[in-house]
């Protein structure tokens, strides 16, 4: 596909168009097909929802199911060389900039080097699946929406230029100069990834995987909050009367969010960072995840929202 095609592909929104032509990394088509996943999707009938309705001549309480699942929210993308995002189909949306042109690792140019300074770019964009996650999970019940609008773009870090390529001001805060605040992993197993702070591209791990899922739950962590001093757009929804949206993205806490791998592997189950088992190396240093973050709802039953009760999901 010609970077003229995958604009005009990306301006007009058409996804159809871009799902016909041949791919040569991570193509849209494969990450649709990615979201039924019961595992990701973990349905669950939780509580009952209570509405008043009222007519003309008298008024009744009515109730409806609460429940709760996941929702893919976005695709997050996290490379080594500027301008070569996996994903093809959004790959014209982060290309190099005046101030953001380099990429890769850092080097001292020395054969026993293990303390390689990698450098990620990311971009967390809408999950373009979303028409199909929905007959996908309508299939187990009534089901919620997600903050998520396909391709749209809520973090491109060529863009985020003094945060993600300078740690300004993230670098001097509390976070950022304290060990054990805000870590991926444990050091007391021996097995620590990363930190959050300061969330920008840099970050010290020998492991390729590793930094770049350390790279990804910093996206996430900036998408799912307001007023961070970084360029992007918040990927969070309002709360309304039957309707409980996701929050705040945590590491390791799956109850916050949690992710599927795409590529260089398609894993049809999702986890948290840290996580046991095969890491694929990518090639190209480029890795993308689809990140789904739980929500909860009900159907409206009458006028009046007068709350709801949930049912001991701890015990299950």
């Amino acid at each position: 596909m010609t970077r003229r095609r995958h604009a005009l592909c990306l301006r007009a929104g058409i996804a159809a168009a871009c799902l016909a032509s041949p791919a040569f990394a991570l193509d849209t088509s494969a990450i649709v097909d990615a979201v039924a996943s019961t595992d990701c999707l973990d349905y669950k009938v939780v509580g009952i929802c209570f509405w008043l309705r009222c007519s003309i001549y008298e008024c009744s309480v009515e109730t409806s199911t609460k429940v709760r699942h996941y929702v893919p929210d976005a695709v997050v993308s996290s490379y080594a060389n500027t301008g070569e995002n996996p994903w093809e189909d959004v790959r014209d949306m982060s290309q190099p900039e005046d101030d953001a042109r380099g990429g890769g690792d850092g080097t001292t140019n020395h054969d026993n080097e293990n303390n390689l300074a990698k450098f990620k770019n990311a971009d967390a964009v809408g999950h373009p699946g979303t028409a199909v996650f929905s007959e996908f999970a309508g299939q187990s019940g009534y089901s919620c929406s997600g903050a998520g609008t396909a391709f749209m773009p809520y973090l491109l870090s060529t863009l985020d230029t003094l945060a993600w390529r300078h740690n300004l001001p993230e670098s001097f805060y509390y976070e950022a100069r304290m060990l054990g605040v805000r870590e991926i992993g444990s050091r007391s197993s021996d097995d620590l990834w990363g930190n959050v702070y300061p969330r920008g591209g840099f970050l010290h791990q020998t492991d390729d995987y590793k930094a770049a899922a350390v790279v990804a739950q910093r996206a996430g962590d900036i998408v799912t909050r307001r007023w961070q001093p970084h360029v992007y757009w918040p990927l969070l929804a309002d709360a309304r009367d039957g309707y409980w949206p996701a929050g705040e993205l945590k590491e390791g806490d799956a109850s916050t969010g949690k992710w599927q791998e795409l590529t260089p592997t398609r894993s049809d189950t999702c986890a948290v960072f840290p996580h046991s088992g095969t890491r694929e190396q990518a090639k190209k240093g480029d890795y993308a995840w689809a990140l789904w973050r739980p929500y909860a709802c009900c159907e409206r039953k009458g006028q009046v929202f007068l709350g709801s009760v949930d049912f001991d999901t701890d015990s299950e």
